[in-house]
């Protein structure tokens, strides 16, 4: 499992660990999650970042609509995922 950091707005940082990946409508997203261990807190990331930027810029999903889709989307791809 890959382990990449994000810096916050604050300049703070935060570790994540890339479970799974997708695209969806032309945006790219990330299911992460805040520890390796069973019971770890999954997150879905949406890169807005213009193809043009020298790095990606995620953001949390917040829209439930979205979310919900997207979510579906990932627990099709990982048997063993529950985001609820």
């Amino acid at each position: 499992m890959e382990k990449i950091t994000f810096e916050a707005e604050d300049g703070s940082e935060i570790e994540f660990y890339v479970e799974e990946q997708t695209r969806v409508n032309g945006m790219n997203y990330l299911l992460v999650a805040d520890s390796d261990e069973d019971e770890a807190n999954a997150y879905i990331l949406k890169d807005i970042s213009a193809d043009t930027d020298p790095d990606a810029e995620y953001v949390m999903v917040e829209d439930d609509v979205e979310f919900d889709a997207i979510a579906d989307v990932f627990a099709r791809m990982m048997d063993d995922v529950d985001f609820r």
